[in-house]
Order: structure tokens, then sequence, then C-alpha cells
């Protein structure tokens, strides 16, 4: 499957708030963090600066929103619907952004829900675990050379 991102804009909103809900409701309310629709417009709205719409077969599938900051790059949300999981699209996004985050030398970071199976996939790509609080873990995927 053919992947593209582009800019997210105002437009986006609605499918944004449809993905925010299928993706992540399930796993909020698996921590115990029920969120409503204007606590998922919350985190649409977040950083919405920085905000793509992954694109497959000229439709919109996803989220991926990266700030890219000079001394580490932080995966602020990776979302994809329901139809396009457990295809690879989300290692994909990722190689390619840690491929790039190499270039750059610079560290890539997230923060994923206890509660959510992508923590397995981002510890088969090389992420580790260095904090976490009730609810979340923080990982970070080092650029080749750097030390921790």
């Amino acid at each position: 499957m053919q992947l593209s991102l582009r800019a997210a804009t105002d437009a986006d909103l609605p499918f944004l708030l449809a993905l925010r809900r299928e993706s992540m409701g399930p796993h909020l309310a698996t921590a115990g963090l029920h969120g409503t629709d204007e606590d998922f417009m919350v985190r649409v709205m977040h950083r919405f600066d920085c905000a793509e719409i992954i694109m497959a077969e000229g439709r919109p599938v996803g989220l991926l929103k990266l700030l890219r900051e000079p001394d580490q790059w932080h995966v602020l949300q990776l979302q994809l619907s329901a139809d396009t999981r457990g295809r690879g699209l989300g290692r994909r996004l990722l190689e390619d952004v840690m491929a790039q985050a190499a270039k750059a030398d610079v560290p890539v970071t997230l923060s994923v829900l206890k509660a959510n199976p992508a923590k397995q996939l981002y510890e088969r790509l090389g992420f580790s675990v260095v904090g976490e609080d009730a609810h979340e873990f923080r990982m970070t995927h080092l650029a080749p050379g750097r030390q921790p």
C-alpha cells in the first residue's frame, strides 16, 4: 500500500475526531481514562501545526504528529484507522521517521499508554522505556552511535 503525508487542515477535523475516538477510545477506557468528544478534540488540536494526514490509495487513513526539535524528534500522535492496522503501515512510518532522525543525529521519543499494545511494536523497532507515570511509558530511540 502506497503511503503519503499531507498537512492537516480544518476540513480534516471530523475525520480526526472519529479517528481519535476509534483508535484511542478503547485504550483510554482500559486505562480507566474515559474521554469525551471534547477531550478527544483537545488532543486533536494539540500541536495541530505538526499534524499530517496519512493517505493511502487516495484516502485518509491516519494521523502523524511529529514535533521536530533541534535536540530530539517527538512523535506526539500516530494513529491509523482500524481497517489499515496490522498491515505494517505504522512500522513503515516509524522506520522512515527513525531514518530521517538518524540523518539529523537526533533521538526519537514518544509516549504510549500502558494499555496500548503498540508498545510491543516500539520495542521491536528499538525504542527503550526511559520513564513512566501512572498511565504511560516514555520511550526513546537513539540515533545509531549515540549513547544513552
